[in-house]
C-alpha cells in the first residue's frame, strides 16, 4: 500500500493513516453536564503518544478548537513542539466553548467568529498556518456555509490557511464547500458497520479526500464490548447520535454480533481488530484517511501497525457485504 494519500486537489501529502485528537482532549460538557469527552487524559502520555506516532511515520493530525474545550489543541501544539512543519494539522471551527470551565456553551456561525476562532487556534497551536480549517457544524444551512467558503477562500489568501472542508455526513452540504477553490476534503463517519457510498462518490467526483471520523466505531471496532466506566466519557451517557453504545453500560447487542460475524476477515494475515477495520476502509476508496482516537503510546503503535498490513482485498471486501446483507 502507498503510506501516502493526498487531501484533494491542492496537492496537501499526508500518512495514509492520520490521528483524531478529540480523546487527548480531556473531560469536558455541554452547559446539561452532558459529557463530550472521553474521560481523564494523562497529559504527558498524550505528548509522548503523538510523539510516538510521529516517529511511526504519522504526519496527519485532526483537532478541533472545542475538543476539551482547547485542550487539545495546547496538548497537541506542546507534543509538536519543533516538529510542526513534519505534519499537516488539521482543527474546526463553529462551536463556542469556556476554556476555563471546560464547557460547550453554543454556536456561532458568522464569518467574524470564524476568524476569531482560527486566530485563538493557531494561538493554542502554537503556529501561524492551519493545513486543512474544517466547518464543525454539520447540519448548517447550506447558504450560511456559502459565506463561510467565502471566508475560508480569504483565510487562504492571508496564508492562515492552506485549504479547507466541512466536517458533515451530508453530500449535499458537502458539495457546497466542493465549491471552493481551496476545499480538500470532507470529513464524515465511515467504517465496515457504517459505509457511505454517497459520500464516497461525491469525494471522487469532487476531487475531494474522505477524511473518516468513528473509523473504530468509537472503539467498538477495536474489542470494546462493555460501557466506560469513566462517568467522563461520552460513551457512557450517549448522546442520540451516537449510535453502538446502547444506554451507555454495555455495547448494543446487534452491533457486537455483526462484530463477531466479521472477526475472522478483519483479524486476517495477523491483523488485530481495529487494524482489520483501518484496512476496510483503505480498501473502500484510494480517496481515505481514517483518524482513529488514541489516548497511550501502545495505542499509537498499534493504529500505526494497520499501515504496514495494508488495505483488505476486493475479494474480502465483497464477503464483507455479504456478510452484513448489502
Amino acid at each position: 500500500m502507498e503510506t501516502n494519500r493526498t487531501l484533494g486537489r491542492g496537492g496537501i501529502e499526508v500518512s495514509a493513516l492520520g490521528f483524531g485528537c478529540w480523546a487527548i482532549g480531556g473531560e469536558w460538557q455541554n452547559t446539561e453536564g452532558q459529557p463530550l469527552g472521553w474521560g481523564r487524559v494523562d497529559d504527558d502520555e498524550s505528548v509522548r503518544a503523538v510523539r510516538r506516532a510521529l516517529d511511526l511515520g504519522i504526519t496527519f493530525f485532526d483537532t478541533a478548537d472545542t475538543y476539551g474545550a482547547g485542550h487539545s489543541e495546547r496538548v497537541l501544539g506542546r507534543a509538536l513542539g519543533n516538529r510542526r512543519d513534519d505534519v499537516v494539522l488539521a482543527t474546526k471551527w463553529g462551536n463556542v466553548f469556556d476554556e476555563e470551565t471546560r464547557t460547550l456553551t453554543g454556536s456561532d456561525d458568522t464569518p467574524a467568529y470564524a476568524r476569531r476562532a482560527l486566530t485563538a487556534s493557531l494561538a493554542r497551536l502554537g503556529t501561524d498556518h492551519v493545513d486543512l480549517y474544517q466547518l464543525h457544524l454539520s447540519d448548517l444551512d447550506p447558504a450560511r456555509a456559502a459565506e463561510l467558503r467565502d471566508a475560508c477562500e480569504e483565510f487562504v489568501a492571508e496564508g492562515l490557511i492552506r485549504s479547507y472542508a466541512w466536517s458533515t455526513d451530508d453530500p449535499a452540504r458537502a458539495a457546497v464547500f466542493a465549491e471552493g477553490e481551496h476545499c480538500a476534503a470532507v470529513q464524515h463517519a465511515l467504517n465496515v458497520l457504517q459505509d457511505a457510498p454517497d459520500m464516497l462518490s461525491l469525494c471522487a467526483e469532487s476531487g475531494l479526500a474522505s477524511i473518516n471520523r468513528s473509523p473504530l466505531a468509537m472503539g467498538l471496532l477495536a474489542g470494546k464490548r462493555q460501557g466506560p466506566q469513566d462517568a467522563g466519557d461520552i460513551r457512557s451517557r450517549p448522546p442520540a447520535w451516537l449510535q453502538g453504545f446502547g444506554d451507555g453500560t454495555s455495547a448494543d447487542p446487534e452491533w457486537l454480533s455483526r462484530i463477531d460475524a466479521l472477526k475472522e476477515i478483519l483479524t486476517s494475515e495477523g491483523r488485530t481488530l481495529a487494524q482489520g477495520a483501518l484496512a476496510w476502509i483503505w480498501a473502500r476508496s484510494p480517496r481515505t484517511v481514517p483518524i482513529p482516537g488514541f489516548r497511550s503510546v501502545s495505542q499509537a503503535e498499534q493504529n500505526a501497525g494497520a499501515i504496514e498490513k495494508g488495505p483488505l482485498t476486493a475479494g474480502q471486501l465483497t464477503e464483507i457485504d455479504r456478510v452484513l446483507g448489502r
